[in-house]
């Protein structure tokens, strides 16, 4: 079938194992995940199905979006992504992929967008030490010499300087699924994920 699926990042809570043992756990709600479109090699060049998830109010979808769903008998998403197959054509318009393609035990691949820390400077942002505490100091949390004045009379690029910090594409590797309910559409993963409550993420299985 497939072997990816997308939803939403709940938020965190506690898992006790059979041992006894407490672990942290990020809740996941899986899809449910519709087939909206099927592309082939024949007619796309490559073989994957589109999904949509997300239901969404039909006011706040364009004419475009809405003949794109007319097919599903007027339900609409709010998110449309792709997932490779090896054949399109075992799928139907309008199926349900749902979080039961999971199994406890499984090891998956998280991608999402971090959080976004806004404008930082280079301690935050990349660790930099700074400038000496003492009194009369004028340096405590600058970057320092970023070049040469003569040669080459420029800043290289890729020096690590302060700037907007965070909100970038983001995975997580094997991390292991310790809980699925098919019936609530939701999956408990080991740790944390990236990006914030309600943000969209990618579960790939390993």
């Amino acid at each position: 079938m497939v072997n990816k699926l997308f939803g939403k990042k709940l938020g965190m809570a506690r898992f006790f194992l059979n041992e006894g043992e407490c672990v942290p756990v990020t809740l996941v709600k899986v899809g449910p995940c519709v087939v909206v479109q099927k592309k082939t090699l024949e007619k796309d060049g490559y073989e994957a199905i589109q999904v949509g998830f997300g239901d969404q109010k039909d006011k706040r979808v364009n004419k475009p979006l809405k003949g794109h769903f007319k097919t599903l008998g007027g339900r609409v998403f709010a998110y449309l992504r792709e997932i490779k197959v090896y054949d399109a054509n075992k799928f139907e318009l309008g199926q349900e992929i749902k979080a039961d393609i999971f199994k406890i035990g499984d090891s998956v691949n998280i991608t999402g967008k971090s959080k976004g820390r806004g404008f930082s400077g280079v301690i935050k942002r990349w660790g930099f030490s700074g400038g000496k505490k003492t009194h009369g100091s004028r340096s405590h949390r600058v970057p320092g010499s970023i070049g040469a004045s003569a040669a080459p009379g420029r800043v290289f690029k890729g020096k690590k300087l302060p700037g907007r910090m965070g909100y970038q594409k983001t995975t997580i590797k094997n991390l292991k699924v310790l809980d699925v309910r098919p019936e609530m559409d939701i999956i408990a993963l080991k740790g944390s994920l990236p990006g914030s409550r309600n943000s969209i993420i990618e579960i790939k299985k390993i």
